[in-house]
C-alpha cells in the first residue's frame, strides 16, 4: 500500500525542461564516456587542466634550479649519513663480540659499557672534542667551535658535507676508539672509572692526535703522514689506551698461576661470531665512508676492505691451526678483524693484491701477538690490543710499502715510510702518556678495580644488581678458581 501511494505522488509532480531533455543527453554521454559517467566528473575537467598546466610550469622551474653540483651535494651527504649509521651500528658488534668472549657472570656489565660508551662519546665530542679536532687554530690543537657552534647547518662546511653530517660521522669514530678499550679491561674494572676514562679519551686525547692528521693545519699531515680511515688515529689510539689500562689494572684472578697461562673461555661463541659479522658489515661504512663523498672511489675502497678482511681470517685460521692443531674460532674472528684494521689506513691507495698481502700479514700477526701479551702477563680477554694496536701499526706502516703512488714497493721511495713511522711514534707516545696519567689518577682515587669478591661473584651482580640470563643454570665449572 505504501509503495502505491509513493507512485501516485510521483506522478502528480510537475515535469521540467531538464526532465524532458536530460535523459537523451545522459544516454549519449554514457554511450560516449561509459556507464560510470557522472556529470560531476565532467565538471572536474577544467580544474584538471589548470592543475596540469600549473604542474608543468613548476616542473620546468625546478629543472632549471637543479644542477649537477646540487645533486652531488645531496648524494655526498646522504651517503656519509648512511656510512655514519653503519659505523654507529658497529657498537652492537663490539658489544656482542666482547660479551661472547667473556664469562656469563659479566655479560650485563659488558653490554652496559658498550651501550653507554657511544652516548658518552657523542656528548663529550660535541661539547669539546670536535672543536679540538677540527678547528684549525694551530698545527697541534684546535681552539674554537665548541658545542658545534659557528657552522651552517644546511650548507657545505667540510668539503661538500654539512656540519651535522660530518659531526655525526666523526662522533661515530670517536666512540669506536673508546669501545676498543672496553674489551681489554673487561671483567675487572669499575663501571664508574671506565665511564670517566671514556669521556676524557673522546673529549681530549683522541681529538688532539686526530687534529694532527685529519685537518689541513695538522703537523703530521703536513709531514705527509697518511692514515685514510684511522688504523692509527682510531684503532692504535684505542689500542694504546687499552694496553695502559690492562697493564695498570692487572690480570683477572686465576689467569696466570704458578707460571702457567690459564685459558678463561668465553661463554657464548655464537654471539661473538655475530659480533664479528656485524663489525665486518659496519666496516663498509668505516672505510668507504671516509672518502666523504659519493664517488667512484667508494666501491674500490669497499673491495680492498673486503679482500683484506678475508685474507686476515684465512691467515689467522691456518696459523692457529698449525700452532695448536685445531682451527680456533676465536682466532678466525680476530683474524678477520685484524685484516680490517690493517687495511683501514691504506684502503684507498693500495691495490687489490696489496690489500690481500696486508690482510694476510695482519692475520698472522694477531695470532702471535695474542701469545706475546699473554707471555708478559697482559690480560686482554678479547684480544683488543693485538687486533687494534698491533695490526693498526702494521696497517699504517703498510701504506709506506704498498701505496700505489707513494709506497716503497711501487717506486715511491722511503719518504712515505719515514712519515708513517714518525706518525705512529708521535701518536703512540702522546696516547700512552695521557692514558697512563688518567688511569693512575683513577687508580689512586677509587682503586680502579672491583674487589676480589665482586670479581669472583661477577660484575653483573656487584655493579648492576642484575643477571643477563636470570633463571638459566649458571656455569659452575672451575677454571683455575674462577667460575
Amino acid at each position: 500500500m505504501s509503495s502505491l501511494k509513493f507512485s501516485r505522488k510521483a506522478k502528480r509532480r510537475k515535469s521540467s525542461v531538464w526532465d524532458t531533455y536530460a535523459p537523451p543527453f545522459d544516454q549519449m554521454a554514457k554511450r560516449f564516456f561509459g556507464r560510470s559517467f557522472s556529470w560531476a566528473w565532467l565538471a572536474c575537467v577544467p580544474l584538471a587542466l589548470v592543475i596540469v598546466a600549473t604542474w608543468n610550469t613548476a616542473a620546468h622551474a625546478q629543472e632549471d634550479a637543479i644542477t649537477a653540483e646540487n645533486v652531488q651535494f645531496v648524494l655526498d651527504n646522504i651517503w656519509v649519513l648512511v656510512a655514519a649509521i653503519l659505523v654507529i651500528f658497529m657498537n652492537a658488534g663490539f658489544g656482542m663480540l666482547e660479551t661472547g668472549f667473556c664469562r656469563q657472570k659479566n655479560a650485563v656489565n659488558i653490554l652496559s659499557k658498550n651501550l653507554i660508551v657511544f652516548a658518552l662519546a657523542t656528548l663529550s665530542f660535541w661539547v669539546l672534542g670536535f672543536g679540538l679536532m677540527f678547528n684549525e687554530a694551530t698545527p697541534f690543537i684546535g681552539l674554537g667551535n665548541f658545542f658545534l657552534s659557528g657552522y651552517s647547518t644546511d650548507g657545505p662546511e667540510f668539503g661538500n658535507l654539512t656540519a651535522p653530517v660530518f659531526f655525526l660521522f666523526q662522533a661515530a669514530f670517536a666512540g669506536t676508539a673508546a669501545t676498543i678499550v672496553s674489551g681489554a679491561v673487561a671483567e675487572r674494572i669499575k663501571f664508574t672509572d671506565f665511564v670517566i676514562f671514556s669521556i676524557l679519551l673522546t673529549a681530549v686525547s683522541y681529538p688532539i692526535t686526530g687534529h694532527w692528521v685529519w685537518t689541513g693545519a695538522g703537523w703530521l699531515g703536513g709531514l705527509g703522514f697518511s692514515d685514510f680511515a684511522g688504523s692509527t688515529v682510531v684503532h692504535s689510539v684505542g689500542g694504546w689506551a687499552a694496553l695502559c689500562g690492562a697493564a695498570i689494572l692487572g690480570p683477572r684472578i686465576g689467569k696466570y698461576q704458578d707460571g702457567q697461562i690459564n685459558a678463561i673461555p668465553g661463554h657464548n661463541m655464537s654471539i661473538a661470531t655475530l659480533g664479528c659479522l656485524i663489525l665486518w658489515i659496519g666496516w663498509f661504512g668505516f672505510n668507504p665512508g671516509s672518502q666523504l663523498a659519493a664517488d667512484s672511489a667508494v666501491p674500490y675502497i669497499a673491495v680492498t676492505t673486503n679482500l683484506a678482511a678475508a685474507a686476515g681470517g684465512v691467515a689467522a685460521t691456518f696459523t692457529a691451526w698449525m700452532m695448536s692443531g685445531k682451527p680456533d674460532l676465536s682466532m678466525i674472528i680476530n683474524g678477520i678483524l685484524a685484516g680490517l684494521v690493517g687495511i683501514t689506513a691504506g684502503c684507498a691507495g693500495v691495490g687489490f693484491f696489496g690489500a690481500v698481502i696486508v690482510g694476510l700479514i695482519a692475520g698472522v700477526l694477531v695470532v702471535f701477538s695474542v701469545g706475546f701479551f699473554d707471555s708478559i702477563k697482559i690480560d686482554d680477554p678479547v684480544g683488543a690490543i693485538s687486533v687494534h694496536l698491533v695490526c693498526g701499526m702494521w696497517g699504517t706502516l703498510a701504506v709506506g710499502l704498498f701505496d700505489t703512488t707513494s709506497g716503497l714497493f711501487y717506486g715511491g721511495g722511503i719518504g712515505q715510510l719515514i712519515s708513517q713511522i714518525i706518525g705512529i711514534v708521535a701518536i703512540g707516545l702522546f696516547t700512552v702518556v695521557f692514558s697512563s696519567i688518567v688511569w693512575t689518577i683513577l687508580k689512586s682515587a677509587s682503586g680502579l678495580r672491583v674487589s676480589a669478591e665482586e670479581e669472583l661473584k661477577g660484575l653483573d651482580i656487584g655493579e648492576h644488581g642484575m643477571e643477563a640470563y636470570s633463571g638459566f643454570l649458571k656455569d659452575t665449572s672451575d677454571m683455575g678458581g674462577v667460575a
